[in-house]
Protein backbone atom coordinates (compact mmCIF):
# COMPACT_ATOMS: atom_id res chain seq x y z
CA UNK A 1 0.00 0.00 0.00
CA UNK A 2 1.17 3.42 -1.11
CA UNK A 3 1.21 6.11 1.68
CA UNK A 4 -1.49 7.87 -0.21
CA UNK A 5 -4.14 5.50 0.08
CA UNK A 6 -2.89 5.53 4.16
CA UNK A 7 -3.77 8.94 4.48
CA UNK A 8 -7.14 8.46 2.45
CA UNK A 9 -7.94 5.38 4.46
CA UNK A 10 -7.13 7.44 8.06
CA UNK A 11 -8.54 10.56 7.01
CA UNK A 12 -5.17 11.71 7.55
CA UNK A 13 -2.75 14.81 6.60
CA UNK A 14 0.67 15.76 5.43
CA UNK A 15 2.98 17.25 7.86
CA UNK A 16 6.36 17.15 6.57
CA UNK A 17 7.87 14.81 3.91
CA UNK A 18 6.65 14.69 -0.06
CA UNK A 19 6.66 10.89 -1.13
CA UNK A 20 3.37 9.79 -0.90
CA UNK A 21 3.79 6.91 -3.33
CA UNK A 22 6.48 4.96 -1.12
CA UNK A 23 5.24 1.85 -0.67
CA UNK A 24 4.26 0.32 3.26
CA UNK A 25 4.63 -3.07 3.97
CA UNK A 26 3.80 -3.02 7.37
CA UNK A 27 2.52 -1.53 10.92
CA UNK A 28 4.46 -1.24 13.90
CA UNK A 29 2.01 0.68 16.72
CA UNK A 30 2.84 1.58 20.12
CA UNK A 31 3.57 4.81 22.33
CA UNK A 32 6.35 2.75 24.13
CA UNK A 33 9.15 3.67 21.65
CA UNK A 34 11.39 0.46 23.79
CA UNK A 35 8.36 -1.95 21.99
CA UNK A 36 9.40 -0.11 18.22
CA UNK A 37 13.03 -0.57 19.34
CA UNK A 38 12.57 -4.49 19.49
CA UNK A 39 11.69 -4.80 16.07
CA UNK A 40 13.46 -4.98 12.15
CA UNK A 41 10.91 -3.11 10.20
CA UNK A 42 11.13 -3.19 6.41
CA UNK A 43 9.05 -0.39 4.54
CA UNK A 44 7.15 0.61 7.83
CA UNK A 45 4.53 2.54 9.31
CA UNK A 46 5.20 3.45 12.97
CA UNK A 47 1.56 4.42 14.34
CA UNK A 48 2.05 6.84 17.97
CA UNK A 49 0.62 8.75 20.25
CA UNK A 50 3.81 9.50 21.48
CA UNK A 51 3.85 13.92 19.93
CA UNK A 52 7.62 14.63 20.97
CA UNK A 53 11.00 14.37 19.36
CA UNK A 54 11.70 10.81 21.41
CA UNK A 55 8.85 9.37 18.13
CA UNK A 56 11.37 11.15 15.90
CA UNK A 57 14.24 9.65 17.34
CA UNK A 58 13.39 6.36 17.78
CA UNK A 59 11.98 5.96 14.24
CA UNK A 60 16.03 7.25 12.79
CA UNK A 61 17.14 4.30 14.71
CA UNK A 62 14.54 1.73 14.22
CA UNK A 63 15.08 2.75 10.33
CA UNK A 64 11.97 3.98 9.83
CA UNK A 65 10.78 6.67 7.52
CA UNK A 66 6.95 7.03 7.70
CA UNK A 67 5.39 8.29 10.98
CA UNK A 68 1.36 8.52 11.39
CA UNK A 69 0.75 10.30 14.67
CA UNK A 70 -3.01 9.29 15.95
CA UNK A 71 -5.35 11.26 18.25
CA UNK A 72 -4.58 14.54 16.14
CA UNK A 73 -1.59 15.33 18.56
CA UNK A 74 -0.46 18.41 18.44
CA UNK A 75 3.29 18.23 16.16
CA UNK A 76 5.86 20.70 17.26
CA UNK A 77 7.82 22.88 15.22
CA UNK A 78 10.81 21.20 16.78
CA UNK A 79 9.14 17.69 15.72
CA UNK A 80 8.81 19.00 12.26
CA UNK A 81 12.49 20.23 11.95
CA UNK A 82 14.18 17.07 12.98
CA UNK A 83 11.66 14.72 11.20
CA UNK A 84 12.99 16.88 8.04
CA UNK A 85 16.62 16.84 8.96
CA UNK A 86 16.11 12.96 9.51
CA UNK A 87 14.35 12.51 6.16
CA UNK A 88 11.26 10.87 7.83
CA UNK A 89 7.87 11.24 6.92
CA UNK A 90 5.23 13.24 9.51
CA UNK A 91 1.47 12.52 9.47
CA UNK A 92 -1.64 13.07 11.66
CA UNK A 93 -5.02 11.78 11.92
CA UNK A 94 -7.89 12.06 14.12
CA UNK A 95 -8.61 8.39 14.79
CA UNK A 96 -7.25 6.62 17.51
CA UNK A 97 -4.60 4.22 17.42
CA UNK A 98 -6.80 1.17 17.51
CA UNK A 99 -8.97 2.60 14.89
CA UNK A 100 -6.63 3.76 12.56
CA UNK A 101 -4.71 0.00 13.05
CA UNK A 102 -7.54 -1.63 12.36
CA UNK A 103 -8.74 0.13 9.53
CA UNK A 104 -4.95 -0.49 7.66
CA UNK A 105 -5.14 -3.79 8.81
CA UNK A 106 -8.12 -4.53 7.10
CA UNK A 107 -6.80 -3.52 4.03
CA UNK A 108 -3.99 -5.95 4.18
CA UNK A 109 -1.00 -4.50 6.31
CA UNK A 110 0.57 -6.71 8.40
CA UNK A 111 1.47 -6.45 11.95
CA UNK A 112 5.50 -5.42 12.83
CA UNK A 113 5.26 -7.23 15.67
CA UNK A 114 6.44 -11.21 14.29
CA UNK A 115 3.57 -13.64 15.47
CA UNK A 116 5.43 -17.27 16.15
Amino acid sequence: MILQDILTLVKGKLICGEDLQSKIDMICSSDLMSDILTLEPENALMVTGLANIQAIRTAEMADIDFILLVREKEITQDMQSLAKESGIILMQTAMGMYEACGVLYAQGLKSGYNHK
